[in-house]
């Protein structure tokens, strides 16, 4: 009995170590696939970042280097299926002229694009096209800046109770006024179109030739708030007053990334 005891115990530790083996062996390669999947993902996401870059040179707009992200995981079983869930572009600084010399400015234009069509040979050769079934993205254009793209003198703009306000100084019956009115936002074809309404001054008499003077300022308040190109055909759908600034929400269907993007 003591012989065959004995003989177990070697083939029990051959068993323990080659389990210990295996495991490490499997460790190994799923440390390599996890290696290899980030690899391939910096890889694709660097070259979006530089397709992104291309565009607001070729648009003359600026921002510091795109900071592009795949999401979801593995990346590389979406390699192999030719389906991205998401693809995310921060663009901070971004700068686009505007007309007249001037430029709009958002600290950070966020750029998603979802359900992105690339098959592999696609990928792989750069022949055919990649299509992203949704892209939006959204920024905000800081109340100093909008009101510099006015044109509008002493114009002050600000948020209050979700409705963007504007105060500015008029000039009536020989002195001056603090006058004030809430405006009216509308998106149309891209451009947001701001007029002012309900305009009022402390102090300013209700008289026929006052409330002339007062309805051709506001008139003069009125402007086209027209944003510049966006990457991958981003336009302009929303706009909402907050407290930090108008954001600017845009967005675009059947967006093809071949020429600009993947």
């Amino acid at each position: 009995m003591a012989e065959v005891y004995g003989s177990a115990r070697p083939r029990k530790r051959w068993g323990r170590r080659l389990l210990i083996t295996f495991v490490v062996l499997l460790l190994l390669i799923l440390a390599v696939l996890v290696v290899a999947d980030r690899m391939g993902a910096s890889y694709a996401e660097r070259v979006i970042g530089d397709r992104v870059t291309e565009q607001l040179t070729q648009q003359k707009a600026t921002s510091e280097k795109p900071k592009v992200s795949i999401e979801g995981v593995p990346f590389l079983t979406q390699v192999l299926a030719g389906k991205y869930q998401e693809i995310k572009i921060g663009l901070d600084n971004f700068s686009g002229p505007a007309g007249n010399g001037k430029d709009i400015k958002m600290p950070l234009l966020d750029i998603s694009a979802k359900d992105v069509d690339a098959p592999l040979d696609t990928v792989r050769t750069g022949n055919g096209d990649i299509v992203a079934s949704t892209v939006t993205g959204a920024g905000t254009i800081g109340y100093a800046n909008l009101a510099e793209l006015t044109g509008q003198p002493g114009l002050k703009l600000s948020e209050r109770g979700g409705k963007l306000v504007g105060a500015a100084p008029i000039e009536a019956l020989g002195q001056t006024f603090n006058a004030s009115g809430t405006a009216n936002l509308e998106v149309k074809d891209g451009v947001v179109k701001v007029t002012f309404a309900n305009v009022t001054a402390d102090g300013l008499p209700d008289i026929p030739l006052v409330r002339s003077l007062v309805d051709t300022y506001v008139q003069k308040l009125a402007f086209d708030l027209k944003v510049p190109a966006l990457p991958l055909d981003l336009k302009v759908q929303k706009v909402q007053p907050t407290a930090g600034g108008l954001v600017v929400t845009a967005g675009a269907s059947n967006v093809s990334l071949s020429s600009g993007g993947l």
